[in-house]
C-alpha cells in the first residue's frame, strides 16, 4: 500500500505555520497554528479536522513541500471523520468508479487528457488543439481521483490512482496534456507525494496553448478586454502554474484586473465547500467572491476549471459580468468564436 512522504520534523521545526496561519476558513495565532498542526502530525484530535473546508490552500502555503493537506485528509481517514454526509461521499465514490466505459481517439505519442469532464472535449478543440484533438482520452480510468481528497478518502486515491497510472502506461503514450489542473496537479503533486512512478510527461494545458499562440501569432488580434480571474482549488497544487493565466491573457489583449481574492488570497467556487460545510458557508463565499469581482469594474470572469464556471456562471452574469473560459478567450483572438 502506498502511503504519504511526510516528515513530523519538517513541521516540528517550521519557524511559521502558514498552512494553518494563512487559512482563511480557520484563524489561528502563530502559537496556536503551530500546535494544531503539530498535534495533526502525532494523530491527535485537533480543531482542524472537524474545520478544514478541503480548499487545498494549505498545500500552496506550505513553503517546505510537506504536504498538510493530503496529511489532514490521511488523519480524518484514520479518524473516521467524514467531511461530509455518508450517502455524498459514497456518491462521489460510486459515480467515479471504472467501469470500462472510458473513451480513447487516435491515440498518438502525446494525448489530450479530458478527465471525465465532457466540457473538456469541447474546448480542447480547434486549431489552437489541432494537432491532439484526435489523441484524446476520457472517462473514469483516466479520471484524476484527486476529489476524493475532499471526502477524506485518500484510500480511494491510493487504490485508484496506480490503476490510471497503468492505463495510460499501456497506451505507450509519451506525453500527457492534462486540460484539468487537477489532473495535472495528481500527476505532479498527488503521485510523487505517495511514491508514484508516473510514466509518461505531464504536459499543463496552459503551457500547451502558450506554444501554440506562438504559431498562430499572426492571426491574434488583441481583444482588449478587462477580466477577473476565478483560480480555482486545484491550482493550489501546482501555484507553479498560476502565472501562466496573465502570460496567456497579455498575449491576447486581456487585461486581469487585481481584486481582494485574488493569487494567494483566492476564495474557491464554493460547491464543494456546500456538500462538506452547509449552505450557509458556500453562500457567503459565493457572495464575497462575486461582490469582488463585481466591484473591479470587469467585463468578464475567467474561468480556468469547468466545475467552477458551472458553479458561479449565473451569479457572476447577475451580477453584469460574462463568464468565458480561457480557452474561449483564446479562440475569439484568433477570430474562431465571437467576442
Amino acid at each position: 500500500m502506498y502511503a504519504l512522504k511526510h516528515e513530523e520534523n519538517v513541521c516540528a521545526t517550521c519557524p511559521s505555520p502558514d498552512c494553518l496561519l494563512k487559512c482563511q476558513y480557520m484563524e489561528f495565532s502563530k502559537e496556536d497554528a503551530h500546535k494544531e498542526i503539530m498535534k495533526v502530525v502525532r494523530g491527535e484530535d485537533s480543531v482542524v479536522l472537524k474545520d478544514c473546508t478541503t480548499c487545498y490552500a494549505c498545500e500552496e502555503y506550505c513553503s517546505r513541500g510537506n504536504h498538510p493537506y493530503y496529511l489532514i485528509c490521511e488523519r480524518r481517514e484514520e479518524k473516521g471523520i467524514l467531511t461530509a454526509p455518508r450517502p455524498i461521499t459514497n456518491q462521489w465514490i460510486n459515480m467515479t468508479e471504472m467501469q470500462g466505459k472510458f473513451m480513447t481517439g487516435s491515440v498518438e505519442d502525446t494525448v489530450m487528457s479530458c478527465c471525465m469532464l465532457p466540457e473538456l472535449k469541447k474546448l480542447g478543440s480547434g486549431d489552437i488543439f489541432a494537432e491532439i484533438e484526435s489523441s484524446f482520452v476520457f472517462g473514469a480510468e483516466f479520471m484524476c481521483p484527486a476529489v476524493h481528497t475532499h471526502f477524506a478518502k485518500p484510500s480511494v486515491i491510493k487504490e485508484r490512482l496506480p490503476k490510471v497510472l497503468e492505463r495510460y502506461k499501456g497506451l505507450g503514450v509519451k506525453k500527457v496534456v492534462c486540460m484539468h489542473d487537477e489532473c495535472y496537479g495528481t500527476f505532479t503533486s498527488i503521485a510523487p507525494a505517495y511514491g508514484m512512478e508516473v510514466p509518461f510527461e505531464p504536459v499543463y494545458y496552459m503551457d500547451y496553448i502558450l506554444e501554440r499562440l506562438k504559431d498562430l501569432k499572426e492571426r491574434i488580434r488583441p481583444l482588449g478586454l478587462k477580466v477577473v480571474y476565478q483560480r480555482p482549488c486545484s491550482n493550489r497544487l501546482i501555484p507553479d502554474k498560476f502565472p501562466l493565466v496573465e502570460k496567456i491573457l497579455g498575449k491576447i489583449g486581456v487585461e486581469v484586473l487585481n481584486r481582494t481574492y485574488d493569487g494567494e488570497n483566492c476564495l474557491c467556487c464554493g460547491d464543494i465547500v456546500r456538500a462538506i460545510c452547509g449552505y450557509q458557508a458556500a453562500d457567503d463565499i459565493q457572495k464575497r467572491n462575486v461582490d469582488d469581482m463585481a466591484a473591479s469594474g470587469a467585463e468578464y470572469c475567467v474561468f480556468n476549471c469547468p466545475f467552477c464556471q458551472s458553479a458561479l456562471s449565473d451569479k457572476v452574469s447577475k451580477a453584469g459580468l460574462k463568464p468565458v473560459h480561457i480557452i474561449d478567450l483564446c479562440k475569439m483572438a484568433i477570430g474562431e468564436k465571437e467576442v
